[in-house]
C-alpha cells in the first residue's frame, strides 16, 4: 500500500488530498474531527490528484454536481455501505439519519449510520455534509458546522461560486 498526498486551497481552507495506490482514499480539513496524523499521508506528490483537483474546482465554481473520480476509502463494510449511500444523496438535497438509515434497510440503525457518516474520510467528495438531524438542524460534521452550514448553502445556491475550476487553487 503506497500512500501519497496532497495540499490544495479550496473556499473551506486548505485540504489535504491523499491517495493510497494512486486511487483517492481522503479529503481532510484542516482541524477536521478523526483526521489521521499527517505521517500517515504518505509522500507528498501532487501527480496522483489532478482529476480530483479539477473536479473540486469545477465543485467550488458550481459547474459539477456529482464527483466521477475513483474511491478508495478505507473502512468497515458497513461504514463503506453508508458512504457509497452518501454519494446517492443528490446535490442540493439532505436527508436524516434515520432516512438514510431506512434507504439502507436499516430503520432502527440512525445512531450507527452516523457515527459511520462522521468517519467518512472523504469529505466534499463523499457528502457527509448533505446528511441533517431528523428536525433539520445541522449536526455534527467533521470539518465543523459551520463548514457544513457553507457547503450546504453553496449547493443550495445560497452562495456565489468561487470562480473558475482547475488547477490547485479552487477561486
Amino acid at each position: 500500500m503506497y500512500r501519497t498526498h496532497t495540499v490544495i486551497d479550496s473556499p473551506l481552507g486548505p485540504l489535504t488530498l491523499v491517495a493510497t495506490d494512486g486511487v483517492l482514499s481522503a479529503v481532510y480539513m484542516d482541524e477536521q474531527r478523526h483526521r489521521p496524523a499527517q505521517e500517515t499521508f504518505g509522500v507528498p506528490d501532487p501527480s496522483d490528484f489532478g482529476a480530483v483537483t479539477e473536479q473540486l474546482g469545477e465543485y467550488f465554481a458550481g459547474e459539477r454536481t456529482r464527483f466521477t473520480v475513483p474511491l478508495a476509502p478505507h473502512g468497515t463494510g458497513f461504514q463503506r455501505t453508508v458512504w457509497d449511500a452518501l454519494c446517492e444523496i443528490p446535490y442540493g438535497e439532505t436527508l436524516s439519519y434515520g432516512q438514510l438509515a431506512e434507504r439502507l434497510g436499516k430503520p432502527g440503525a440512525a445512531r450507527a449510520v452516523g457515527l459511520a457518516n462522521g468517519r467518512n474520510p472523504i469529505s466534499i467528495v463523499v457528502p457527509c455534509h448533505r446528511v441533517i438531524g431528523s428536525t433539520g438542524q445541522l449536526t455534527g460534521y467533521g470539518g465543523g458546522i459551520e463548514r457544513k452550514r457553507h457547503l450546504l448553502d453553496f449547493e443550495r445556491g445560497a452562495l456565489v461560486p468561487q470562480g473558475a475550476g482547475g488547477g490547485a487553487t479552487l477561486w
